[in-house]
Protein backbone atom coordinates (compact mmCIF):
# COMPACT_ATOMS: atom_id res chain seq x y z
CA UNK A 1 0.00 0.00 0.00
CA UNK A 2 1.37 3.38 -0.97
CA UNK A 3 1.31 6.49 1.18
CA UNK A 4 -1.34 7.98 -1.12
CA UNK A 5 -3.56 4.92 -0.66
CA UNK A 6 -3.23 5.24 3.11
CA UNK A 7 -4.23 8.92 2.95
CA UNK A 8 -7.45 8.35 1.00
CA UNK A 9 -8.78 5.65 3.30
CA UNK A 10 -11.71 6.45 5.58
CA UNK A 11 -10.71 6.74 9.25
CA UNK A 12 -12.41 3.46 10.26
CA UNK A 13 -10.80 1.58 7.34
CA UNK A 14 -7.52 3.25 8.25
CA UNK A 15 -7.69 2.01 11.86
CA UNK A 16 -8.79 -1.52 10.83
CA UNK A 17 -5.97 -1.73 8.32
CA UNK A 18 -3.50 -0.60 10.99
CA UNK A 19 -4.84 -3.20 13.45
CA UNK A 20 -4.39 -6.01 10.96
CA UNK A 21 -0.93 -4.73 10.05
CA UNK A 22 0.03 -4.59 13.74
CA UNK A 23 -1.05 -8.18 14.27
CA UNK A 24 0.95 -9.29 11.20
CA UNK A 25 4.06 -7.43 12.39
CA UNK A 26 3.80 -8.85 15.91
CA UNK A 27 3.49 -12.42 14.59
CA UNK A 28 6.43 -11.94 12.21
CA UNK A 29 8.57 -10.33 14.92
CA UNK A 30 7.73 -13.16 17.32
CA UNK A 31 8.77 -15.72 14.67
CA UNK A 32 12.02 -13.78 14.11
CA UNK A 33 12.69 -13.52 17.86
CA UNK A 34 12.49 -9.74 17.57
CA UNK A 35 10.06 -8.98 20.40
CA UNK A 36 10.73 -7.59 23.85
CA UNK A 37 7.79 -7.78 26.25
CA UNK A 38 7.40 -5.95 29.57
CA UNK A 39 7.94 -2.38 30.73
CA UNK A 40 11.25 -3.04 32.49
CA UNK A 41 12.62 -5.33 29.78
CA UNK A 42 11.71 -2.73 27.13
CA UNK A 43 13.34 0.05 29.16
CA UNK A 44 16.55 -2.02 29.32
CA UNK A 45 16.60 -2.52 25.54
CA UNK A 46 15.87 1.16 24.91
CA UNK A 47 18.70 2.15 27.25
CA UNK A 48 21.29 -0.32 25.92
CA UNK A 49 20.54 -0.24 22.19
CA UNK A 50 17.93 2.33 21.13
CA UNK A 51 18.92 1.99 17.47
CA UNK A 52 17.72 -1.61 17.45
CA UNK A 53 14.13 -0.58 18.29
CA UNK A 54 11.84 -0.35 15.29
CA UNK A 55 8.38 0.00 16.83
CA UNK A 56 6.73 0.33 20.24
CA UNK A 57 3.29 -0.83 21.41
CA UNK A 58 1.80 0.34 24.71
CA UNK A 59 -1.13 -1.67 26.06
CA UNK A 60 -3.71 -0.08 28.29
CA UNK A 61 -6.02 -1.95 30.66
CA UNK A 62 -7.96 -1.32 33.87
CA UNK A 63 -4.72 -1.46 35.86
CA UNK A 64 -3.32 1.48 33.88
CA UNK A 65 -6.00 3.88 35.15
CA UNK A 66 -5.11 3.18 38.80
CA UNK A 67 -1.37 2.69 38.57
CA UNK A 68 0.49 6.01 38.76
CA UNK A 69 3.90 4.31 38.42
CA UNK A 70 2.77 2.64 35.18
CA UNK A 71 1.50 5.97 33.85
CA UNK A 72 4.91 7.54 34.61
CA UNK A 73 6.66 4.65 32.83
CA UNK A 74 4.40 5.17 29.80
CA UNK A 75 5.21 8.87 29.75
CA UNK A 76 8.94 8.17 29.88
CA UNK A 77 8.71 5.48 27.17
CA UNK A 78 6.68 7.81 24.95
CA UNK A 79 9.22 10.59 25.43
CA UNK A 80 12.09 8.24 24.62
CA UNK A 81 10.31 7.06 21.47
CA UNK A 82 9.67 10.65 20.34
CA UNK A 83 13.30 11.63 20.97
CA UNK A 84 14.60 8.61 19.02
CA UNK A 85 12.09 8.68 16.12
CA UNK A 86 10.52 5.37 17.12
CA UNK A 87 6.93 4.88 15.97
CA UNK A 88 4.59 4.19 18.86
CA UNK A 89 0.94 3.14 19.20
CA UNK A 90 -1.49 2.23 21.97
CA UNK A 91 -3.80 -0.76 22.12
CA UNK A 92 -6.66 -1.06 24.59
CA UNK A 93 -6.99 -4.85 24.55
CA UNK A 94 -3.98 -6.14 26.47
CA UNK A 95 -5.44 -9.66 26.65
CA UNK A 96 -5.56 -9.84 22.84
CA UNK A 97 -2.00 -8.50 22.66
CA UNK A 98 -0.84 -11.25 25.05
CA UNK A 99 -2.59 -13.85 22.86
CA UNK A 100 -0.59 -12.62 19.86
CA UNK A 101 2.86 -12.22 21.44
CA UNK A 102 2.75 -15.08 23.94
CA UNK A 103 2.35 -18.79 23.68
CA UNK A 104 0.66 -21.35 25.89
CA UNK A 105 3.85 -22.14 27.81
CA UNK A 106 4.63 -18.49 28.39
CA UNK A 107 2.30 -16.21 30.33
CA UNK A 108 3.31 -12.58 30.54
CA UNK A 109 2.60 -10.81 33.79
CA UNK A 110 3.52 -7.47 32.25
CA UNK A 111 2.67 -6.98 28.59
CA UNK A 112 2.05 -3.26 28.97
CA UNK A 113 4.92 -2.52 26.62
CA UNK A 114 6.08 -4.48 23.57
CA UNK A 115 9.05 -3.52 21.42
CA UNK A 116 9.71 -4.75 17.93
CA UNK A 117 13.45 -4.80 17.41
CA UNK A 118 15.59 -5.30 14.35
CA UNK A 119 17.26 -8.71 14.13
CA UNK A 120 20.96 -8.90 14.96
CA UNK A 121 21.85 -9.27 11.27
CA UNK A 122 20.28 -5.89 10.38
CA UNK A 123 16.87 -4.48 9.67
CA UNK A 124 14.10 -6.53 8.12
CA UNK A 125 11.75 -5.40 5.42
CA UNK A 126 8.07 -5.93 6.18
CA UNK A 127 5.24 -4.28 4.22
CA UNK A 128 2.98 -4.42 7.30
CA UNK A 129 5.62 -2.60 9.38
CA UNK A 130 5.89 0.03 6.67
CA UNK A 131 2.09 0.46 6.81
CA UNK A 132 2.33 1.03 10.56
CA UNK A 133 5.09 3.60 10.16
CA UNK A 134 2.95 5.43 7.58
CA UNK A 135 -0.07 5.24 9.89
CA UNK A 136 1.97 6.75 12.74
CA UNK A 137 3.40 9.44 10.47
CA UNK A 138 -0.07 10.43 9.28
CA UNK A 139 -1.39 10.42 12.86
CA UNK A 140 1.43 12.75 13.96
CA UNK A 141 0.54 15.13 11.12
CA UNK A 142 -2.96 15.22 12.65
CA UNK A 143 -1.48 15.87 16.14
CA UNK A 144 -2.30 12.38 17.37
CA UNK A 145 1.13 11.52 18.74
CA UNK A 146 0.28 8.12 20.17
CA UNK A 147 -2.60 6.77 18.08
CA UNK A 148 -4.77 3.97 19.39
CA UNK A 149 -5.16 0.83 17.31
CA UNK A 150 -7.76 -1.89 17.79
CA UNK A 151 -6.37 -5.37 17.30
CA UNK A 152 -8.62 -7.62 15.19
CA UNK A 153 -10.60 -10.29 17.01
CA UNK A 154 -9.80 -13.95 16.41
Amino acid sequence: MTFEEVLIQKPTEHAQCAGTALEEVLVTAKDNDSLTVGVYECAKVMNLDPDSVSFCVLAMDEEFECDIALQIHFTLIQSFCFDNDISIVRVSDMQRLVEIVGDKAEQFEDAHCVLITNPADGSWEDPALEKLHLFCEESRRLNDWVPEISLPER
